[in-house]
């Protein structure tokens, strides 16, 4: 059997937490930032956790399958 890849980007993107859950940054805070309330920009800037909608899908990016 072939070994099996992970994917170059996601490994960049994506950290596992201690626990096990996927973390990941919010989308919309890298450019047309001066239309978009300060608001909506703060809110934007810590990270969050991969919806479970999503998870098997970035863990098989991440070959944690």
């Amino acid at each position: 059997m072939p070994k099996v890849k992970t994917h170059s980007r996601a490994k960049k993107t994506f950290k596992v937490t201690g626990s096990g859950q996927i973390k990941r940054y919010n989308a919309f805070k890298s450019h047309l930032l001066t239309k978009k309330a300060t608001k909506r920009k703060r809110h934007l800037r810590g990270s969050s956790l991969v919806s479970s909608a999503n998870l098997d899908l970035v863990k098989r990016m991440l070959a944690l399958r």
